[in-house]
């Protein structure tokens, strides 16, 4: 909620990955920003939320965007998005638990849900 106005946002990809969709969620919630702002981002997606405040992205991008296991780093594209989107915007990440008794993570939950029935 920005200036007491609230955006829910859905969406949906067929032959998709969670993680991918997780990213991908960040990245258009950021984007729809109209304005550099300062964003609290709750999500229980350890993958996103450890790769900047485990700072796994930076490593990845020193490393000429390989793991630890020097794999190539999976949705490089969608990282590299994400990563210009920190740039404009100041992002602290938050981790939730899943299926938890968080109000917004079980919103995104039930979003997620009704998106995936306009999909199939």
């Amino acid at each position: 909620m920005c200036d007491g106005n609230k955006k829910e946002m859905s969406g949906g990809k067929k032959e998709t990955t969670n993680n991918v969709m997780e990213i991908t969620a960040v990245i258009e919630g950021l984007k729809s920003l109209k304005y550099p702002c300062e964003v609290e981002l709750y999500s229980d997606s350890a993958y996103v939320i450890n790769a900047f405040n485990q700072k796994w992205i930076e490593g990845w991008k020193k490393n000429g965007w390989k793991n630890s296991k020097r794999e190539d780093v999976k949705n490089k594209e969608l990282w590299e998005e994400l990563d210009s989107l920190t740039k404009i915007h100041k992002v602290k990440f938050i981790k939730v638990k899943g299926h938890s008794d968080n109000e917004f993570n079980n919103r995104c939950d039930e979003m997620a849900r009704q998106a995936i029935k306009f999909e199939k």
